[in-house]
This record gives structure tokens, C-alpha cells and sequence, in this order.
């Protein structure tokens, strides 16, 4: 007869007196000690989440008060190029320069080497640097550290200002009833991403260097350009070329694969801090916003450099918007 080898008796309870054993460090694991910590830990991700979202609601409110300013960038109805010598001004066709809001006469403005000057038209209800105008007057244009001097009209809510761009100088007219302010649908966003909030490093260039902008109306402006912002993504490496506006923040103009698709096809700005003492940044991609071109068709936005046109997807900031029809009598 075939003898069977027999079963420890107790070799099914093994598992069992194993887990038995492993009580005592099992509940060492779990000790009060450890769960207030893990309980301050998710405290400490809650706060930093809601932080977060804080920031980004924040910023967001902000974005929109600025735009929707009565003189914000939705304010634009008028861009007008001032050519060499003297032109008429107003709303009425007989105007060498026809604006399509305001009184039909604003009176005579010229352009003389470089000099504007402006003569009101007798009577005509208009401002200087918001003082009623009582004569001719000079003119400065937006590239004068005291900023531009301005014309107001209809009682103050519309407004004229001289931009130069490279050596040509544009009329800018604005109003607070612009179609672009009345009509503004809000903005479209991507949901908040913490994971588009980066750590990059600041690579200083020689002082004085300078990166040919290139506009929306075809001029080129040789701009402050101090460094180079580098990150990383999905395991590669980005570069951004930085402008220097003389501001406390730098700003970046960049393209990216969602240019043109959902995003805004001429590119998005973002603004990011100086860097610090050891060349430490932050991008947050979720604060890139539309330049004011994607608002009106009156603004003179500078484009991106060929360095800033990034090979990646970034679904994060602001989206193309979506203006509101223009009324058929627009200029």
C-alpha cells in the first residue's frame, strides 16, 4: 500500500497567524502620530489647491477690468495713418481723415518733421488732456515717457491719441461705446492646470541686446530683449525669447500648436516676474492671454519671433475669442 504523506495539521491557519503577527506593526503604521500627519498633509494640498484656484480667479477678474476699461483695448473704433502735412479731421466725408465717431469737424492736424500740431475747428465741443482746448496745441505721440496727449470728444467718452510705430505715426480713436466694449461676449478659458504653472531659469543676454518685433501692421520695432526663459516639458527643453517693456515684468510673445486652432492665430502674451537672484522664474501658462488684435481691428500687436514660435500643444490661458459682429458703418 502506497503511503499518503500527511498535512501539517495547522498549515491551513499559517496565513492567518502571520496576519496575527503583523497587528502590532500594522497598527504602528496607523498610530495617531501618522494620521495627523497624513491628515495635515491634505490640509496642506487642500490650501495650496485652493490658493491656486484663488490666483487664477483673481487674475482673471483683473483681466477683465482692464480690458472692459471705457478707455480699454475694446474701446478702439478708429486707426488711422498720418501722413506728411496738414489734413482735416473729422466724421463728415469732406475730411482727409474720416473718422467714423465724433463731430463731423475736429479741425486741422499736421505732421512736419517729425512735429504734430493740432488746430481745433471754432467751436468744436473738444478737450486737451481733458481741459477744454482754447487753440492750437502740440501733439505727443505714445513714445514719450509722459505718454501720449489726448484729444476728448463727446463729452468725454470718446478720445484721440498719436501712436508711432517704427517711423510712421497712426491716429488711435477711442469709445466708450465702442461695439467691441458693448458687445463683449467674455472670454473663453482652459480649466486651471497646476501642471502648466513651470519653475523655468532666466538666461541673461548681454546688455543692450535688442530683437526685431515684427507688428500686425507690418512694421518692425527693435525691442529690449534681456535673456531667454528656458523650461522643460514632457521631457524637452523650451526656450522663450523675453521683452524688456520697461515694466516690472517681462513678457513673452509666443505661438504655439494651438495658434490658429483654439487659440488665438497671431499668438498669446504672457507676463512673468523678473527673475530672482540665482535666475529662477515662474510661467504660469494658464495666465497667457490674447493680445488686444484679437479684440479689435484697430490695435497694433506685435507678433511672435520666429524663437518663440514653440513646437508644443498648450492648452492652458485664454482661447480665440469670439467677437461680436461689426455694425456696417464701422471704419
Amino acid at each position: 500500500m502506497m503511503s499518503v504523506a500527511r498535512k501539517p495539521l495547522f498549515a491551513s491557519s499559517r496565513p492567518a497567524l502571520l496576519a496575527l503577527a503583523l497587528l502590532p506593526a500594522l497598527a504602528a503604521c496607523d498610530s495617531p502620530e501618522r494620521q495627523a500627519a497624513r491628515q495635515r498633509e491634505a490640509e496642506r494640498v487642500a490650501a495650496a489647491n485652493h490658493a491656486f484656484d484663488r490666483d487664477q480667479q483673481l487674475w482673471r477678474e483683473q483681466r477683465k477690468t482692464e480690458l472692459l476699461k471705457p478707455d480699454g483695448w475694446a474701446s478702439l473704433v478708429g486707426l488711422h495713418p498720418i501722413e506728411p502735412g496738414s489734413h482735416y479731421l473729422g466724421s463728415d466725408p469732406d475730411n482727409g481723415i474720416r473718422l467714423g465717431v465724433g463731430p463731423a469737424h475736429f479741425g486741422l492736424i499736421s505732421l512736419n518733421n517729425g512735429r504734430l500740431r493740432f488746430v481745433p475747428e471754432r467751436g468744436a465741443p473738444l478737450t486737451f488732456n481733458d481741459q477744454p482746448i482754447k487753440g492750437a496745441v502740440t501733439l505727443l505721440a505714445d513714445d514719450y515717457p509722459a505718454g501720449p496727449t489726448r484729444i476728448g470728444f463727446d463729452e468725454g467718452k470718446g478720445g484721440l491719441t498719436v501712436i508711432k510705430r517704427g517711423e510712421r505715426y497712426f491716429l488711435r480713436v477711442r469709445h466708450s461705446q465702442a461695439p467691441t466694449l458693448t458687445g463683449f461676449k467674455g472670454i473663453d478659458y482652459w480649466a486651471p492646470q497646476q501642471d502648466w504653472k513651470l519653475n523655468a531659469k532666466f538666461v541673461a543676454h548681454p546688455a543692450g541686446k535688442t530683437i526685431d518685433i515684427a507688428n500686425i501692421i507690418g512694421t518692425i520695432e527693435p525691442t529690449p530683449n534681456p535673456g531667454a526663459i528656458e523650461f522643460q516639458r514632457d521631457g524637452r527643453s523650451f526656450r522663450l525669447e523675453a521683452l524688456d517693456q520697461g515694466g516690472e515684468q517681462l513678457l513673452l510673445v509666443f505661438a504655439d500648436r494651438t495658434s490658429g486652432h483654439t487659440s488665438y492665430s497671431a499668438g498669446r502674451f504672457l507676463e512673468v516676474a523678473r527673475p530672482n537672484l540665482q535666475g529662477g522664474v515662474v510661467i504660469d501658462f494658464n495666465k497667457a492671454y490674447n493680445p488686444p488684435c484679437a479684440f479689435t481691428a484697430y490695435a497694433t500687436c506685435p507678433l511672435p519671433p520666429q524663437e518663440n514660435r514653440l513646437d508644443l500643444e498648450i492648452p492652458a490661458g485664454e482661447k480665440t475669442y469670439k467677437p461680436p459682429a461689426a455694425p456696417a458703418h464701422a471704419t
